[in-house]
C-alpha cells in the first residue's frame, strides 16, 4: 500500500514530503512533536496526547497550526490512508519559516505541521520474556525537559551508547545522584514493600502518556504508586524495574549496568501492569461515539 505523509495541508506520498530550508525546526530546533499510539485503528489516549501537545506549544509561543477537531480528522484521514491498524502516528509542530534569526520572527509565520505514519514492529518476544537491560548515563539536558522539544541531542547520544553496550534503554542519572527518565521512556521500580516508585513530574522529565495510564491502572488495581525521585542504588536493591512509553508500553528492566535487578527475571507487578496496559488499549475511550 502507497504510503502518505501530511505536510502543511496537504497529503503527499511520503517519498515526496519536504519542508522549506528555512523551516526554524530544521534550523533551530524550534518545534515540538507528539507520538501517539495507534490500536485496532484508534488514537489510544488521544485527548492527554493532544493536552500534552497544547502544553509545549503554550510553552513555545507556537500557534496550533489548526484547530484541535481539524487536527483529529486530519490524523484519522492519514491513519486511513495508510491502512494504520497497529502503529503510531508522528506530529511535529515548527514556529513555521522565516528569515535565520535566534529572535521569534517579527512576521508571525504560520507553524508549520507534518505528520506521519509506521506499521508497529512485531513485539520481540524473548525481550518480553527475559526482560530489558539498562545502563546509567549523566543527564545532560535543558532544563525544561518537561516540554516535548524536538531537541533531542542528548537523548540521541545516551540512546546510542545504550545500544553500543547491548542495552535496551539509558537511565539518565542527575547530578544528584536519582534516575530522572530514560532517553525515550519513563523509569520505574518496585520496592520491597509492593510500592511503585516513579519521579514526581516537574521540569525534568516528560509528563508520559503511558506514565499517567499506567499510574491510574496501578491505582485501580490496588497497587500503591509513589511519586518521588529515587537512586541509582535503590534501583539494584528493588525487587523489579521497569519503563513506560508509548511504543513499548509496560516494559520490565531486568538489568542495570551489568548487574541484575531482583532476580534478573520479569516480576509479577511488571506482567501485570503490561497485561493490564494492553487491556486498557484494547477498551474504546468514554467518549468513542464523539
Amino acid at each position: 500500500m502507497p504510503r502518505d505523509a501530511y505536510v502543511n495541508g496537504r497529503y503527499v506520498p511520503h517519498a515526496q514530503a519536504q519542508v522549506h530550508v528555512e523551516d526554524r525546526g530544521y534550523q533551530f530546533a524550534d518545534a515540538v512533536y507528539e507520538v501517539i499510539a495507534v490500536h485496532g485503528g484508534r488514537l489510544v489516549d488521544e485527548e492527554p496526547h493532544l493536552d500534552r501537545l497544547d502544553h509545549s506549544l503554550s510553552s513555545l509561543a507556537i500557534a496550533w497550526p489548526m484547530s484541535r477537531a481539524a487536527l483529529k480528522l486530519a490524523m484519522r484521514e492519514l491513519i486511513r490512508r495508510n491502512g494504520v491498524e497497529r502503529g503510531i502516528i508522528y506530529l511535529q509542530i515548527s514556529r513555521g519559516v522565516a528569515p535565520r534569526d535566534h529572535a521569534f520572527p517579527k512576521s508571525k509565520p504560520r507553524p508549520a505541521l507534518v505528520m506521519t505514519t509506521r506499521h508497529a514492529r512485531r513485539p520481540n518476544a524473548a525481550l518480553l520474556e527475559k526482560g530489558a537491560a539498562a545502563i546509567t548515563v549523566p543527564d545532560i539536558r535543558w532544563q525544561r525537559c518537561d516540554i516535548k522539544s524536538v531537541s533531542l541531542l542528548p537523548n540521541i547520544l545516551g540512546k546510542q551508547k545504550a545500544v553500543e553496550s547491548g542495552a535496551y534503554e539509558a537511565w539518565q542519572v542527575a547530578p544528584d545522584g536519582t534516575v530522572t527518565e530514560g532517553t525515550s521512556t519513563n523509569a520505574w521500580i518496585v520496592t520491597e514493600e509492593g510500592e511503585l516508585v516513579t519521579r514526581h513530574l516537574d521540569h525534568a522529565i516528560l509528563s508520559g502518556i503511558t506514565r499517567q495510564a499506567v499510574k491510574r491502572i496501578a491505582a485501580e488495581g490496588q497497587i500503591k504508586v509513589v511519586e518521588r525521585p529515587f537512586t541509582v542504588a535503590e534501583v539494584h536493591e528493588a525487587r523489579e524495574a521497569f519503563l513506560t512509553s508509548t511504543t513499548s508500553f509496560v516494559l520490565p528492566i531486568t538489568s542495570l549496568d551489568g548487574d541484575k535487578i531482583g532476580d534478573g527475571k520479569p516480576g509479577p507487578i511488571s506482567r501485570r501492569l503490561r497485561e493490564w496496559y494492553l487491556d486498557h488499549m484494547d477498551s474504546p475511550p468514554s467518549d468513542a461515539a464523539a
